[in-house]
């Protein structure tokens, strides 16, 4: 089943065109993660598909037209994940993850956040306010937040940022895990090495246009690496399946 497609959307921000004709398809099952150079469009992408970016083009989820769909249905299908973690308030941990879950109330919804920060392994924050944790704690809150969701696309906007590496990997199987649960998780990604390795499909977007998409050695070729991102890369058989290394390319 078609989750999330967009086809043929453009977009502008402050005058300048930040999505320049996109197409994209999201099925379920799929763990899609976005690349790209900054300001290649990563997050006016998914901005888009919520319906927070005013955007040209149809945008469709599970087949429905987003400018028709309300509120309410949106956040039943599409949960967000932004980038920027600043809160306002210094509630319990299970109390903010319990708000991703915002069709259950009492100790249903408790019962769900505290599942959540199990995920993330951060359970035994549960009960301590986020004002009073470091950034990789409050990081890993807010990513329970977002596992708290019923939702059937998840879309998260740099995920891992700011996290120690083993907390990285920890939060990317678990995305793929959600996305192998039927569901669909859609993450924007500056480690190119960490999307390879975990992600079912890349989608490389430079200048607000889609330059690749299919599976990580087919998305981050040679050619792509070094038009888009400056760099040469080798794939190798790792542990866990191919591992992608970089380094800058001579001449760029």
């Amino acid at each position: 089943m078609t989750l999330l497609a967009l086809d043929k959307v453009f977009a502008e921000l402050a005058g300048r065109r930040v999505l320049d004709g996109v197409d994209l398809d999201i099925a379920t099952g799929e763990f899609v993660c976005v690349c790209g150079p900054n300001g290649a469009g990563k997050t006016s992408l998914l901005r888009a598909a919520l319906g927070l970016l005013p955007a040209e083009g149809r945008i469709t989820v599970a087949d429905r037209d987003l400018r028709e769909m309300s509120p309410r249905q949106l956040a039943e299908r599409l949960a967000y994940l932004p980038q920027e973690r600043r809160l306002a308030w210094n509630v319990p941990a299970v109390e903010l993850a319990a708000l991703g879950a915002p069709f259950l109330s009492g100790e249903a919804g408790l019962a769900r956040g505290r599942a959540a920060l199990d995920l993330v392994e951060a359970g035994h924050l549960a009960d301590r306010g986020v004002a009073e944790m470091s950034g990789g704690e409050r990081a890993r809150v807010v990513i329970a937040r977002a596992l708290a969701t019923d939702a059937d696309l998840l879309l998260a906007d740099e995920p891992v940022a700011g996290l120690d590496p083993d907390v990285q990997h920890l939060v990317m199987r678990r995305l793929r895990e959600r996305a192998g649960g039927g569901r669909a998780v859609v993450a924007t990604l500056h480690d190119l090495s960490l999307a390879a390795r975990h992600a079912d499909r890349i989608v490389v977007l430079a200048n607000g246009r889609k330059v690749a998409d299919g599976a990580p050695p087919q998305a981050l070729s040679a050619d792509v690496l070094r038009a888009v991102f400056g760099l040469s890369g080798v794939w190798f058989e790792g542990v866990s399946g191919p591992v992608l290394a970089v380094e800058p390319a001579q001449g760029v």
